[in-house]
C-alpha cells in the first residue's frame, strides 16, 4: 500500500496535562504505526476478515465497517473478493480519518464499490446488510449507548448475516485482569514504547475507551437476538467475536 505514515511519537515527551485522546490529524498521520504497535493481533484479525467474508457474506451483499478509520476492512475484503462480490460503506466520526480513507481506497481498490461516510454510528439509518464489522469501535461509545447500537445493527442484518465485533476487553477476575494489563504493557514495550508513552497514553484514554468483559459482550449480542456468538480470536486483553443472525 502506498499510504505513507509516520512513527507514533505523540506521547514521547512529558506533558503538563494529558488531553483526552481523539482521532485528530496528528493521530491520523501515525495511525498505521500506532495500531500495529498498540493492538495485539490487529493484522491477524484484518487478514481473517476476508476469509470470514468468503464464508459468510452473501454474494453481492452489503457490508458496513463502523468506525472505519483508514479503511482497513475495505482493503482486506477487496484483497480477497472481486468487485462484484460486495459493496461496503465505511463510517467514521473523524473528518481527518474520512478524508485519508477515501484517498487510500480510491488509489488501492478503485474498482470496488466502497464509500466512506463521515457520521455517528449511533444516528445512521442502516440499509439491509449481509455483514457488519465493528473493529475496536464500540469501546469508544458511552456504555449506555452500546445495547441500542447492537440492537439496531441486529435489525439491519439480513437473515443469515454476521456481525464481527473486535474489542479491548477487561477480565472479570481482578488478578487475571492485572496480569493481562501488565503483559499488554510488556507487549507495547517490546514494540518500542517507553514507560512514559504507555503511562500518558493510558491517561489520555481514561474515560474515553471504557472496555467491557467478554461475558458482557456475549450477553449483549445474545440479548439483541443473535442466535450464536463465538469468540474466534483473543490475544491478551483484545478479542474478536462473530455473531450470527438466524437464517
Amino acid at each position: 500500500m502506498s499510504d505513507s505514515s509516520y512513527r507514533d511519537a505523540i506521547f514521547t515527551t512529558p506533558l503538563d496535562r494529558v488531553a483526552s485522546f481523539s482521532f485528530d490529524e496528528q493521530v491520523v498521520a501515525c495511525f498505521p504505526d500506532m495500531i500495529r504497535r498498540s493492538v495485539p493481533g490487529y493484522g491477524q484479525i484484518l487478514g481473517m476478515l476476508g476469509v470470514l467474508a468468503e464464508r459468510h457474506l452473501r454474494h453481492g451483499g452489503h457490508v458496513y465497517d463502523l468506525g472505519c478509520s483508514l479503511g482497513a476492512v475495505g482493503l482486506a475484503l477487496a484483497g480477497r473478493l472481486p468487485p462484484d462480490a460486495f459493496s461496503l460503506t465505511g463510517i467514521d466520526l473523524s473528518p481527518a480519518m474520512v478524508s485519508r480513507a477515501r484517498a487510500i481506497l480510491a488509489e488501492e481498490c478503485p474498482e470496488h464499490r466502497i464509500e466512506i461516510v463521515e457520521g455517528d454510528i449511533r444516528q445512521v439509518e442502516y440499509r439491509p446488510a449481509s455483514m457488519i464489522v465493528l473493529n475496536f469501535t464500540l469501546q469508544f461509545l458511552s456504555p449506555g449507548d452500546r445495547d441500542e447500537v447492537i440492537a439496531r445493527l441486529y435489525a439491519a442484518l439480513e437473515p443469515g448475516g454476521v456481525l464481527v465485533l473486535s474489542e479491548k476487553i477487561v477480565a472479570a477476575d481482578e488478578q487475571e485482569n492485572a496480569w493481562l494489563v501488565a503483559r499488554y504493557h510488556d507487549f507495547k514495550r517490546a514494540n518500542g514504547y517507553s514507560d512514559l508513552e504507555i503511562s500518558q497514553k493510558r491517561t489520555a484514554l481514561e474515560n474515553v475507551l471504557v472496555p467491557d468483559t467478554l461475558e458482557a459482550h456475549h450477553a449483549r449480542l445474545s440479548g439483541a437476538g443473535f442466535s450464536r456468538v463465538t469468540t474466534w480470536f483473543q490475544y491478551l486483553n483484545f478479542a474478536s467475536m462473530i455473531a450470527f443472525k438466524e437464517a
